[in-house]
């Protein structure tokens, strides 16, 4: 799709909300167990939003984090937001940030590519800076999943938790070490039964007799596959655009699923799996916000300049993956405190 040479990363946010829901505390509710739930996912826990606190409110959060950590040296003229969970059907979400940010007007909006919505939004505002339209982009992806999620359905309801991670992105032709190389993306609307939510948009409208379900729904068997497949492919055309080889990638930091998909995309790529980060165990697959609150909570150990490999798979269905130098600064990450929701 495209190739940068001048987006630089200056900052890196992450927030989950809440305290832990372990495992356990899931099997008191569900057929369930700690053991049954972490071999086939990896997941020993995850945060949900508390009561009055919404998708906003954990971005404004995870940006703001994202300016501690750039030492709040910029201040950004374009805010991208990846959710499935807005606020509101209208408006969008990102105005609602920058305006809980306090940020002067600004252009802001949304995308919806679901759990790789955040490689889109990564994508679409490095592409906006490079044109020089803008100087600095807040790219912010938050997940209030559980929201959509029937809690009685232990086939979705032990996987997914809420949290938020951002990235502050500014145009920077003298950047050495954060720059992100290239960005690529892909889609498959046959295979759009594979992960939805049925209900809410113009569908149930025009088809009334469906009596679709409001609740968020998945083909297991027929994701996992595809997902790994489809993101080790995209990753192989996002390392031949950087002319880096598998054997220069030194950190795969992939969609936090399902530590089996994680694996298997090492795998396919020929990737150890020690350079492949997992943080899914701490907070579920948080969708879209999975990646950057990776790279918030686990970042710190990579070494500033390591060639780094984002790959995605969701809802759509979409895939994508990204190259980039990881940055030279520290991810602010913070976890387990409540926020007060407001409008």
């Amino acid at each position: 799709m495209s190739t940068f040479t001048s987006i630089e990363i200056v900052g890196i946010g992450g927030y989950v909300p809440g305290h832990p829901v372990s495992n356990s505390d899931l099997s008191a509710t569900l057929d369930t167990s700690d053991e049954w739930i972490t071999q086939r996912t990896g997941i020993k826990r995850r945060h949900y939003v508390g009561h009055g606190v919404t998708t906003s409110d954990m971005a404004a959060v995870a940006a703001r984090n994202a300016f501690d950590s750039a030492h709040h040296s910029h201040i950004p003229d374009l805010v991208v937001c990846a959710t499935t969970t807005p606020d509101f059907r209208c408006p969008a979400t990102a105005p609602i940030i920058a305006n809980k940010l306090g940020l002067p007007e600004c252009a802001a909006f949304d995308i919806s590519a679901v759990c790789s919505g955040f490689v889109y939004a990564l994508a679409v505002a490095s592409s906006m800076l490079g044109e020089h339209r803008y100087q600095t982009a807040l790219v912010v992806a938050a997940e209030a999943f559980s929201t959509l999620v029937d809690s009685q359905d232990r086939s979705t309801a032990v996987i997914f938790g809420d949290g938020a991670g951002s990235l502050l992105l500014r145009y920077n032709p003298d950047a050495t070490v954060g720059r992100i190389h290239t960005a690529e993306l892909s889609s498959d609307g046959s295979d759009a039964d594979l992960i939805s939510v049925p209900a809410g948009g113009t569908y149930s409208v025009a088809h009334p007799e469906t009596a679709d379900s409001p609740y968020f729904q998945m083909d297991g068997r027929r994701v996992f596959p595809r997902a790994i497949r489809s993101m080790a492919e995209i990753s192989r055309t996002a390392l031949a655009k950087t002319s880096w080889d598998i054997d220069d990638v030194d950190a795969l930091i992939g969609h936090q699923a399902n530590e089996r998909i994680l694996r298997g995309v090492a795998n396919e790529l020929g990737i150890d799996d020690d350079k492949a980060l997992v943080h899914l165990d701490e907070v579920g697959n948080t969708s879209a916000a999975s990646i950057p609150l990776a790279m918030a909570a686990r970042g710190g150990g990579i070494a500033p300049g390591a060639r780094t490999l984002l790959t995605a798979y969701g809802a759509g269905t979409t895939w994508g993956a990204a190259t980039l130098d990881w940055p030279d600064l520290t991810p602010v990450y913070t976890a387990n405190t409540e926020v007060a929701g407001h409008r």
